[in-house]
C-alpha cells in the first residue's frame, strides 16, 4: 500500500506540475497583451481569468449576453492573448460586414486551422487567395446547377431515399442524426465528386461520425488552450490530437476521391466541382502566383463538405425535434402540405410561395436552433474605427447572432418556438434582422443550396410522417456545444401518414 501510495502521489504530482505550468504560461501570455487606446469597453483581463473556471463552455454564447447587457453593443473580450470584439445589434453588424466590409473581410487563423489548412481553401483563407477561391467556387457551383432544376431534382431524389430509410424504422424509436447527415452530405458529394453514398456504407458513416466529432471538439477548452500555446500542446496528449487526426483523415478521404477522378479525367468533359478545379489547375500550371493547386483543392472541397453538411443537417434535426415538441404546429404543416402538394407530388421550391406556413416554420427552426450563435469570426484587416471605438489590425470580431435573433424588442416571443414571427396576414414575411447565413461579401456561399435543401427535405419528411416522442421518453431542447450547435442526442418515432 505504501508503494502504491507513493506511485499515485508521483503521478498526481507530475500531472499537477504540468497543469500548473500550462496555466502559468497561459496567464503570462494573456497579461503580455495590453488593450489599445480607445478600444471598446468590457471586462478586464483579470476579471476574465478570475472567472475562467466558472465559465460553462457549453453555454458560453449565452453567458456572454450578461456582459453585453452591462457594457453595450460593442465590447472587448480578452481571452488567451487574443483581442476579441463582440458586435451586437443590426446597425453595427451591417456597418461592419456591409458598409465597412473591406476592413472586416479577413478570417482569423487559429493554430489548429493553420496546421490543418495552411491558409488555403474557402473558410480559412484571406486576401487574394480567398477572392480567387470564392469567385471560382461561386461560378462553378452555378454552372453545376446551383439554383437550377437539375440540382433540385437531385435533392428531391435524395429526399425520397431519406423517406424510404425512415420508413424502415417502422414507427419505432430511432436516432435520425446520421440518416439526415448522410442525406445532406450526399448533395455535397454529388456536387463535388459526382456520386452519392448509401446509408449503409460503413466507411462513409465512419467519415460522418468523424466530421461530427470535429465540430464538437473544435470549441472544447483543451483545443482552445492548444490555439494559445500550440508548441507546448504539441507535446501533450489530449482531445486536440484527436481533432488534428480527424482533419487529416478527412483530407485523406478527399485526396483519394481526387486521385480516382484523375484516373479517368477528361479536360473536355467537366462532370463536377473536382473536374472543374483540375481544369483550373491546368490553366494556371507554372504560375507561381496562382492559388490553384491540389492542396487548395483538398481544402476547398473539405470546406464545402463540412459547411454544406453540418449546418443543414443540424437544422433539420432541430426541425424534427420541434415538430415532436409542438404537435399543434406540426398539424398545421400537415394540413398545408395536404392542401398544396398532397401525398403524390414531390415537394419543390415552386411550392414555397403557396406554403407560407411551412416556409415560416423552417425559418423559425433556424432562429431557435441558433446553430452559429456568434457567427464565423472575422479579423480586422487594417486599423479602423467602428461605433466610435478604435479597432486595431488583427482584432478578432464576432457578431452576436444570438442577441439579434432573440431580441425581445423585435421578436414577440423570443424564447418560444413561434412561426408567426415570419407571418403577416397569413403570408410569409421576410425579416431584415434574420441573418442565419450572415451578410455581406463573405456570407455563406451555399445559402441558396441550403434554403432549397431545408425546404425540400423538411416538407418531404412531414408529407409522409408524423413525428412523436417515444413513449416514456422526454424530449428536450438542450443543445450540444460545438462550432455548430445541434440538439443533444435524441430518439424519435416517425409514424407513417395515411
Amino acid at each position: 500500500m505504501g508503494s502504491l501510495g507513493t506511485l499515485l502521489w508521483s503521478v498526481l504530482h507530475v500531472h499537477s506540475l504540468l497543469l500548473g505550468t500550462i496555466v502559468f504560461l497561459f496567464f503570462a501570455y494573456v497579461f503580455r497583451k495590453r488593450r489599445p487606446k480607445n478600444c471598446p469597453p468590457g471586462p478586464s483581463t483579470l476579471f476574465m481569468l478570475r472567472n475562467f473556471f466558472r465559465v460553462d463552455f457549453g453555454k458560453s454564447h449565452l453567458q456572454v449576453q450578461q456582459i453585453v447587457k452591462k457594457y453595450g453593443n460593442v465590447i472587448s473580450l480578452p481571452f488567451g492573448g487574443m483581442h476579441i470584439v463582440l458586435l451586437s445589434g443590426l446597425p453595427l453588424i451591417k456597418e461592419a460586414l456591409v458598409h465597412q466590409d473591406q476592413h472586416f473581410i479577413n478570417r482569423p487563423m487559429t493554430a489548429i486551422h493553420e496546421r490543418s489548412f495552411k491558409r488555403k481553401g474557402l473558410a480559412f483563407s484571406s486576401g487574394q487567395i480567398w477572392k480567387e477561391q470564392r469567385r471560382f467556387t461561386l461560378t462553378t457551383l452555378k454552372n453545376f446547377g446551383l439554383g437550377k432544376k437539375g440540382l433540385e431534382e437531385r435533392i428531391q431524389e435524395e429526399a425520397y431515399y431519406l423517406v424510404q430509410s425512415t420508413k424502415e424504422e417502422d414507427g419505432q424509436p430511432f436516432d435520425p442524426h446520421f440518416k439526415i447527415t448522410n442525406a445532406v452530405a450526399n448533395i455535397i458529394c454529388y456536387v463535388t465528386f459526382g456520386e452519392r453514398f448509401e446509408y449503409q456504407d460503413e466507411k462513409f458513416q465512419g467519415l460522418l461520425r468523424m466530421m461530427d466529432e470535429i465540430v464538437h471538439l473544435e470549441t472544447s477548452v483543451w483545443c482552445q488552450f492548444y490555439n494559445v500555446l500550440p508548441r507546448i500542446f504539441d507535446l501533450l496528449p489530449g482531445p486536440h490530437r484527436t481533432l488534428l487526426k480527424n482533419w487529416e483523415n478527412m483530407k485523406l478521404f478527399i485526396a483519394e476521391m481526387i486521385k480516382n477522378h484523375k484516373r479517368d479525367w477528361n479536360p473536355n468533359e467537366t462532370r463536377d466541382f473536382t473536374d472543374a478545379y483540375l481544369k483550373e489547375m491546368e490553366k494556371h500550371k507554372g504560375d507561381t502566383t496562382s492559388s490553384f493547386d491540389e492542396e487548395s483543392l483538398i481544402c476547398a472541397t473539405l470546406d464545402l463538405f463540412i459547411a454544406g453538411t453540418q449546418t443543414t443537417s443540424s437544422t433539420l434535426r432541430w426541425a424534427l425535434l420541434y415538430m415532436a415538441l409542438y404537435p399543434d404546429i406540426q398539424e398545421k404543416v400537415h394540413a398545408e402540405i395536404d392542401r398544396v402538394i398532397g401525398q403524390v407530388q414531390h415537394p419543390s421550391t415552386a411550392h414555397r410561395e403557396s406554403m407560407p406556413y411551412a416556409h415560416a416554420v423552417v425559418h423559425e427552426v433556424q432562429r431557435m436552433g441558433n446553430i452559429v450563435p456568434l457567427n464565423l469570426p472575422r479579423e480586422v484587416a487594417t486599423d479602423t474605427n467602428l461605433g466610435g471605438y478604435y479597432l486595431q489590425k488583427g482584432t478578432m470580431v464576432l457578431t452576436n447572432l444570438t442577441a439579434l435573433h432573440s431580441d425581445p424588442a423585435q421578436w414577440a416571443t423570443p424564447d418560444t418556438f413561434n412561426p408567426e414571427h415570419f407571418l403577416e396576414n397569413g403570408q410569409f414575411k421576410k425579416r431584415e434582422d434574420f441573418l442565419p447565413f450572415s451578410i455581406g461579401k463573405r456570407n455563406c456561399l451555399g445559402e441558396q443550396l441550403a434554403r432549397t435543401e431545408l425546404f425540400i427535405f423538411f416538407t418531404a419528411l412531414l408529407q409522409k410522417f408524423t413525428f412523436r416522442p417515444p413513449e416514456n421518453e422526454k424530449l428536450t431542447q438542450k443543445f450540444r456545444m460545438g462550432s455548430i450547435l445541434g440538439p443533444v442526442k435524441y430518439r424519435i418515432c416517425a409514424i407513417p401518414r395515411a
